[in-house]
């Protein structure tokens, strides 16, 4: 191919996705530029409540050649504010931090090149499979950088987007007309915007306040925690939960880790129906269903005894094995359920919520009908919109309507990081895995290596029944909700299509034994480069 230095990549956002983007980018020689939105880099790890830890233990959640510091790795869930100097500490030996610029906000993206009509009609990615095409395209992006109003647009052959889900579009409920945020006199944010305030700010704003928070993951449960130790039993935290997640409070059952027990080959040789599986293997894999069945049921034994959630009414609907095939599973706070014990916090089960002047109502009743929970600080704890972030970035109204699929088509992207119908373009992080970090490293390589020219994509025809083959898996093992497929039940299975497509084995450790039994993690493909 022709010298990288001369093509020009690049890459939105310095989260753990960008910066392994730019890592493996820079290894291939290409002299990316990350433009950050931020003044710093870590994504939503930079903005997040001062109690929050990691939820994958630290073994799992690093890159391949880069380990943890000693004095970190002796921990198994650290601190947010370890997680960002080790993100920094990555970008500045790989020689990433000078290719941010920080500050600079990526408002539009504009693919310049063949007519969408022509593009549309090509039997090949980028009319030859290749990252570049024919050299003709561009992307043209439009910066707003700070401290200017202008804003200035930069030329690029090829475009990585490292958007990230768990910041940018917050997920607020729709509310009955004159029942929503609007007729209460109290606060009412986003659990978006309650961990961007900072420490001494998210403090003083609930400090002796009656807070309630609406949801059920992670950062409603930590929300809560947070509230809790403020203010005790005399302002109890009121969490109003629709449909409870299973939050775990370690990742041991009877001995044995989660991972040897749900995220080893053995394991994903009982899903069925993987996308590429065989007819030998579907049937095996139906075979071996019961067994998956029972360790999902052992599993949800051991977890009920050990965490009071029957007392609180907090069991989850769904099964564990969903749970994992869906990426939904979490950590509880230390000792929340010791809060909720002492009256600290508070747990109501309800469908629905709106707002009257000085309370919450539950349910699904008419004016003052329904149980109401006095409150002076609301906080919605119900997500976030990663799709419509990967959507907003698009000039082409064809581009965004494609870039996050659907619920009829809700893994869009080959190998989950580029889509058949949109040239010169890849997205690194849309998809969901229970180990983040090194799933978002394992996209990058393989973007470093379409980049170099190590591979050549099939025909859109091609990709397009791999996409399908993905979408339908979702559908069977999954959430279907527009924001991005979770891989986590097969994440082994899909990281032997990245291995394949870049020419190393996909059978990476010793022995039959470990390669069955053992999880595969970060360490098992430091040596793809």
């Amino acid at each position: 191919m022709d010298d990288p230095t001369t093509k020009r990549v690049a890459i939105v956002g310095a989260g753990a996705s960008g910066l392994a983007a730019c890592k493996h980018a820079l290894a291939k020689g290409f002299r990316p530029v990350v433009f950050e939105a931020d003044e710093g880099l870590g994504g939503a790890w930079r903005h997040t409540l001062a109690s929050t830890r990691l939820q994958t233990p630290a073994p799992s959640y690093r890159f391949s050649d880069f380990p943890w510091p000693p004095a970190v790795s002796t921990e198994l869930f650290p601190r947010h504010d370890q997680v960002v100097e080790y993100l920094a500490a990555y970008a500045r030996r790989f020689g990433v931090l000078e290719r941010v610029r920080f500050g600079s906000t990526v408002l539009r993206a504009e693919y310049a090149g063949a007519p969408e009509e022509q593009v549309a009609a090509w039997e090949r990615w980028a009319g030859n499979g290749e990252a570049f095409g024919d050299g003709t395209g561009e992307w043209l992006l439009t910066v707003q950088h700070r401290g200017s109003e202008a804003t200035q647009m930069y030329r690029f052959d090829f475009l990585i987007l490292c958007l990230g889900k768990f910041s940018g579009v917050a997920n607020t409920p729709a509310f009955p007309a004159n029942r929503g945020p609007e007729v209460f006199r109290g606060q009412v944010l986003h659990s978006m915007d309650y961990s961007r305030m900072g420490a001494a700010a998210a403090a003083e704003l609930i400090r002796g306040k009656r807070v309630a928070v609406v949801g059920s993951g992670k950062s409603a449960y930590d929300t809560a925690a947070e509230c809790a130790g403020a203010n005790g039993a005399r302002f109890p935290c009121t969490m109003v939960c629709r449909s409870p997640q299973w939050m775990l409070n370690g990742g041991f059952v009877w001995g044995v880790s989660i991972g040897h027990l749900f995220k080893n080959r053995l394991a994903e040789l009982m899903v069925p129906r993987k996308p590429g599986e065989g007819l030998a293997l579907t049937l095996l894999a139906m075979l071996l269903s019961p067994l998956r069945w029972l360790i999902s049921k052992l599993t949800e034994a051991y977890f009920k005894a050990r965490i009071p959630m029957r007392e609180h009414g907090m069991v989850p609907d769904w099964s564990f094995a969903w749970t994992i095939s869906a990426c939904r599973l979490g950590v509880l706070p230390n000792g929340f359920y010791d809060r909720v014990a002492e009256g600290s916090v508070v747990i109501k089960r309800a469908r629905s919520v709106s707002f009257c002047a000085d309370r919450l109502v539950l349910g699904e009743g008419e004016g003052d009908a329904g149980e109401r929970v006095e409150a002076d600080v609301v906080v919605l704890a119900t997500g976030f919109r990663g799709a419509d972030k990967l959507r907003g970035i698009f000039a082409s109204p064809r581009f965004r309507e494609m870039v996050a699929g659907g619920p009829d088509n809700p893994a869009p992207h080959y190998r989950q990081c580029v889509h058949p119908r949109i040239p010169q373009m890849a997205v690194i992080g849309f998809s969901d895995n229970s180990s983040s970090i090194y799933g978002y490293e394992m996209m990058a390589k393989w973007v470093a290596h379409l980049l170099d020219g190590a591979f050549r994509l099939p025909s859109v025809a091609r990709m397009e029944r791999s996409v399908a083959e993905w979408g339908e898996y979702v559908k069977r093992h999954g959430a279907v909700d527009g924001e991005g497929p979770c891989i986590s039940a097969a994440n082994t299975w899909y990281n032997d299509e990245l291995c394949r497509d870049m020419g190393y084995n996909p059978r990476r450790k010793k022995g039959i034994l470990a390669e069955w039994l053992q999880p595969y993690g970060p360490a098992d493909y430091a040596g793809i480069r």
